[in-house]
């Protein structure tokens, strides 16, 4: 008698049985009810960015550094995105990778408040807390610590301007939610770029100037802008299309023409939506939206011979298993074992000059500390 498992009912749909005869009715049919959820088939594949490796672990301090994050992002959630794509990935090709343990101040499972302050601060704090210590604490961030050398700050999200994530690099809030507080904080803040959606709190700002769409950037280094653009906030299955590319090669633009260099934060947010929505189409899509931009943060590494490009994540959501899949066809199938985060730790890529900082297995918050000394700092 075959088994009357989850993987033997992927099995049974390749042979396209027509019957299933098993003891779990309720489970089989919960299994087949969430297949548009759990399965996803990609498209046209793109050719992902083939690096020099030039400049690539060479013990030189950059001038840029370039920090991708993608929420909610564990080794699963990549993989969906390599099958997705016939057996191609971006980020596979950066040769250096650790992996970042994630845990919290307070908690196992981190949320991504604390996940990204470890990356701004060095330090762990509380669940919910954003730019402030265990105590509630201000900290000191890294791009105030970067402003001492006159290196400039930019921050892009595919998410809310005030959320965890791109807060972390600004604001010094015990709640995450306090979305006014932490738009506050950006006022006498060393941001020179804030990119996403959301920011309707935005008031007394006036060293910012403040617009609605990233075309409508300028090219002064003088002057500190703030995107708040809706096209940011959709979700790419609702038509955000190339929006976080673009705005990171805005941001890009102009920051590279500060002498001192740069450091650019570059979220993909909604991945973790996806996570939390126990939606395979959702994570995949997002996740390919993600890799996009790192490959353009490559070619601009190889270009430029200065930069450090890091990729990585807060943490991982969803408790995401890969149960089926083919790299022919960019088919992939699989279950969340949870709508939350989990404590798995997850993956860091590296590529460019001192990448191999990187390697190992450590604490979130070495990447600050790793960020530091590839800098000189």
């Amino acid at each position: 008698m075959p088994p009357d498992i989850i993987n033997a009912w992927y099995q049974f749909m390749h042979l396209q049985v027509d019957f299933i005869n098993t003891d779990h009715i309720a489970a089989l049919s919960e299994f087949l009810h969430h297949l548009p959820k759990t399965s996803y088939t990609g498209g046209d594949a793109y050719q992902p960015y083939r690096p020099t490796y030039k400049t690539d672990g060479i013990d030189r301090p950059v001038k840029n550094v370039i920090l991708l994050i993608g929420d909610g992002t564990g080794l699963a959630q990549l993989y969906t995105g390599y099958t997705a794509n016939r057996g191609g990935l971006n980020i596979f090709g950066m040769r250096t990778i650790g992996l970042s343990k994630t845990s919290s101040f307070d908690s196992y499972v981190t949320d991504s408040a604390p996940g990204s302050t470890a990356f701004s601060s060095g330090e762990k704090t509380n669940n919910r807390s954003v730019g402030v210590d265990h105590t509630g604490k201000a900290l000191p961030l890294l791009p105030v610590i970067l402003d001492k050398k006159r290196i400039r700050t930019g921050l892009v999200t595919c998410g809310d301007i005030a959320d965890a994530t791109p807060a972390d690099f600004y604001a010094h809030r015990s709640e995450r939610d306090n979305a006014s507080a932490i738009l506050r904080d950006l006022k006498g803040a060393p941001i020179q770029v804030l990119m996403g959606s959301g920011g309707d709190s935005l008031d007394n700002l006036p060293e910012y100037t403040v617009v609605t769409s990233v075309d409508s950037v300028g090219m002064d280094i003088n002057k500190k802008w703030i995107v708040v653009e809706k096209q940011a906030g959709r979700s790419m299955l609702n038509g955000r299309g190339d929006w976080l590319q673009r705005a990171f090669h805005k941001t890009l633009d102009l920051l590279s023409r500060n002498k001192p260099g740069f450091f650019i934060m570059t979220e993909g947010a909604q991945v973790d939506y996806g996570g939390h929505a126990n939606d395979l189409p959702y994570v995949v899509t997002e996740v390919l939206d993600f890799d996009r931009t790192v490959g353009e943060a490559l070619r601009f590494a190889d270009q430029d011979g200065e930069t450090l490009v890091i990729v990585t994540a807060d943490h991982e959501t969803g408790g995401l298993t890969l149960l089926d899949g083919s790299y022919s066809k960019g088919h992939i199938a699989g279950q969340f074992s949870t709508n939350d985060h989990t404590a798995i730790p997850v993956p860091v890529f590296a590529y460019g000059p001192r990448s191999g900082l990187f390697r190992g297995v450590y604490e979130n918050t070495a990447v600050f500390s790793r960020i530091l000394q590839a800098y000189g700092l």
